[in-house]
């Protein structure tokens, strides 16, 4: 009876397995797109014209040592400043000291993406209303530039008042606000930081401030060495204000003497420029 009733003859193969190319894509898929589930990427392969069940898709992100169904939250806070440079603006206070022992802070801005420094103003005793009239004539020098801007960063300084706030808001712009200080709080911030840093090593370390006119001279004139000729790592070693690098093989440099030096900033500063 066993014999007779197996069916051995009626038997047909299983379900095929799924081809090791949709398996790769799948895979592929999940690397490249953290929050996609299971069910995001099965639409994604209909989309395109490849029909696979969504229990498929999850047993082939599970084998992979993938979770089929990620957390739903947005994104890290490092991944939201890398997606969003282009349009994000930071400023901050740096405060240097003058002979007389005179302490002096100054506002800065920088642009994210092109890491264009902005100087707002320089002052002895600032106050929030300071603070929102520097805002206003930043938005004034930058009219046609703040259409393509839309987060600035600050930390929670009281100076940036409700009026500083809604300078920026009225062009459209998100206002992001770092969290209360704890150990992580600069990394917020971090390009703004890193740029003060910058300043206090290359320039205010290394000169006298005399009073607040010598001081707005001389950081106007390290504006113009930044944002023209300084390098940047992040834009290939281009400057904010340069778009495209010229480029020479390095086994024409026969003769450093067509390489001239230009000392700037009373001369604390050297560029280097082919010789006209």
């Amino acid at each position: 009876m066993a014999r007779k009733w197996t069916f051995t003859d009626r038997r047909r193969p299983g379900r095929p397995g799924t081809r090791r190319p949709v398996k790769a894509l799948i895979v592929r898929m999940a690397r490249e797109n953290p929050t996609w589930g299971h069910r995001r990427i099965r639409g994604e392969l209909a989309r395109l014209g490849y029909t696979i069940a969504a229990s498929t898709v999850w047993e082939i992100l599970h084998a992979a040592g993938i979770d089929p169904a990620p957390r739903r939250a947005g994104p890290t806070w490092r991944q939201f400043l890398a997606a969003h440079a282009h349009a994000i603006i930071a400023c901050d206070f740096l405060v240097a000291e003058t002979v007389l022992l005179k302490r002096l802070h100054v506002l800065i801005f920088i642009e994210h993406g092109t890491r264009r420094l902005h100087l707002a103003g320089v002052t002895a005793h600032p106050t929030g209303a300071w603070t929102a009239q520097q805002a206003r004539n930043l938005a004034m020098d930058l009219v046609d530039r703040l259409t393509e801007l839309r987060f600035l960063i600050h930390d929670r300084d009281p100076l940036f008042t409700s009026a500083f706030k809604a300078v920026f808001e009225a062009e459209g712009m998100g206002v992001v606000t770092t969290l209360p200080r704890t150990p992580r709080t600069p990394r917020m911030n971090a390009i703004c930081e890193r740029v003060i840093g910058t300043l206090r090593r290359e320039l205010l370390d290394r000169i006298l401030i005399l009073n607040e006119r010598h001081l707005v001279f001389v950081l106007r004139e390290y504006l113009i060495h930044y944002n023209g000729h300084r390098p940047h790592q992040s834009r290939q070693q281009r400057p904010p204000d340069i778009a495209t690098q010229p480029s020479h093989d390095v086994a024409d440099l026969s003769d450093q003497r067509t390489i001239r030096r230009k000392p700037v900033v009373a001369g604390m500063i050297s560029e280097y420029h082919h010789a006209a």
